[in-house]
């Protein structure tokens, strides 16, 4: 059984409507709550975003029934804060259970002790949102900032940034060792269950394994004479290894497709999986190593438990290759991410940006009038398909000769664009650095998407509530970031 809210009002609890909020603190959290506060006063609004997370928690079940679980209300708020204000799970539980001004926004009292918050708990309702409400509600917030500041939608810049997967540095053969471990992990489950034999020395092969990748790991580090000889020796061995588990493995898969037990169908999907893909690393590594033929990337894969992560070199100081996915955002003049996108695994910025800047203009009903770019999404199509969505456009072309002629010819529009756009980095690094999206915490591709909607959910609160508090006192520590406070 669930609701939208308690609408019960409590005598040791103040309404949503009167909380009380310490303005004179400059943690994240207070724009945070004054946000959701503003969000939770307007019925009509309120109503229409829980709508939506409803539809996902009770997707083909009703809410009338079963057991009580957490409010709508309450799994929005802490889906906000979590990532709002860069938390894990842990550190959300203890602030559920022990912030006072928390605890009364989800409408629980000082004398409720029974109401608590186990980080699983906490885990499985936020994530029963998809990453396409949150995306929904990320729209009716940015409307709702739009209502005080009517202008900010006119002008907008985009970027593109890296997140990060969750994953360690891949080597082919560290990801053998990953792919042999979760085979021989649930081979050995399904052979336990099913009374078949041959898995009984599956920790020793593991081992085996386990020398054999460190082995490798030891000659390209220490590299010396003739190291790369004895590092296709290595390969070989490890490829040797692998060649005799994985048929092995794929018959045990062949033996039990005819069993109904749930754990064993669970089982056999999972090692079928992770058959298919040590089976792909393996061949990459045979081609790499062995033959020395030059893999595209597009043929690797980096991470056994995230298949979707990709490899990017941009250049970037101290970072030069990433491994994650490429996520493009276009903030306006007021600070809100009007639109976001987890791109495609194999698309680059001057392939989508026409597509996405079309997106971004439905998203504010075509009220974008300058928009502005870095020349990363440059091409002479793309600055002819842009004019026809945005009145003025900023990009910049490609090579010395090209970008002095822009210059020269430049209007004071651009030239006042070309200016205004480097501020949108400051927009990633508060993303990455206080929302949590330098790297990605949660799993899955999903997962993935999901992650980086609840942060951009948490930026958006917190332009919307700083918004909020300076309307009501500019002098006030809250309405104001660390940063602009030092400067």
């Amino acid at each position: 059984m669930r609701r939208a809210f308690d609408q019960q009002r409590r005598l040791d609890c103040s309404s949503v409507r009167e909380l009380r909020l310490n303005l004179n603190c400059r943690d994240e959290i207070i724009p945070i709550l004054r946000a959701l506060q503003h969000l939770y006063s307007r019925p009509q609004l309120r109503d229409e975003i829980l709508e939506l997370v409803a539809r996902d928690v009770n997707n083909g079940s009703s809410r009338r029934r079963g057991r009580r679980g957490m409010d709508y209300w309450q799994i929005l708020v802490l889906g906000a804060v979590r990532l709002g204000c860069n938390l894990d799970y842990d550190k959300l539980q203890n602030l559920a259970e022990e912030h006072r001004a928390l605890r009364q926004m989800m409408g629980i009292g000082d004398w409720d002790e029974e109401t608590r918050f186990d980080w699983r708990r906490i885990c499985d309702n936020v994530c029963l949102v998809r990453p396409q409400t949150i995306e929904r509600i990320n729209e009716l917030i940015v409307g709702e900032g739009h209502r005080f500041v009517p202008k900010a939608a006119e002008r907008v810049r985009a970027d593109s940034f890296v997140a990060e997967t969750n994953i360690h540095y891949p080597t082919e053969a560290s990801l053998i060792r990953d792919g042999l471990r979760m085979i021989l992990r649930f081979a050995s489950r399904l052979a336990t269950r099913l009374g078949l034999a041959g898995w009984r020395q599956h920790k020793h092969l593991y081992q085996q394994a386990k020398q054999l990748v460190w082995r490798i790991d030891r000659i390209a580090a220490r590299k010396g004479r003739d190291y790369q000889h004895r590092l296709r020796d290595g390969y070989r061995r490890l490829l040797e290894l692998a060649g005799r588990i994985l048929p092995r493995a794929a018959a045990l898969v062949e033996q039990t497709t005819a069993s109904v037990d749930l754990d064993v169908m669970a089982w056999r999907a999972e090692l079928a999986v992770f058959l298919g893909r040590t089976e792909q690393v393996c061949g990459t590594a045979r081609r790499r190593v062995l033959q020395g033929e030059q893999v595209p990337n597009e043929d690797k894969l980096f991470s056994m438990f995230e298949p979707h992560t990709q490899l990017y070199k941009r250049g970037k100081a101290g970072d030069p290759v990433q491994f994650g996915r490429l996520a493009m955002i276009y903030e306006d003049a007021a600070g809100f991410v009007i639109h976001y996108q987890v791109l495609p695994r194999d698309a680059q910025d001057r392939e989508v940006v026409v597509e996405q800047t079309r997106l971004a203009q439905q998203r504010v009903a075509g009220r974008i009038r300058h928009a502005s770019f870095d020349r990363g999404f440059h091409s002479p199509e793309n600055q002819r398909e842009l004019a026809k969505v945005v009145s003025h456009v900023c990009l910049p072309v490609t090579g010395n000769r090209q970008a002095q002629q822009q210059e020269q010819q430049a209007t004071v529009e651009f030239r006042r664009a070309r200016k205004r756009h480097p501020g949108v980095e400051s927009a990633i690094g508060a993303l990455q650095a206080g929302n949590g999206l330098k790297r990605c915490r949660d799993r899955s591709e999903l997962g993935f998407e999901r992650y980086v909607g609840l942060a951009v959910l948490g930026r958006n609160l917190q332009v919307l509530g700083k918004l909020l508090i300076r309307r009501e006192d500019a002098a006030c520590q809250a309405a104001h970031s660390r940063r602009r406070r030092a400067a």
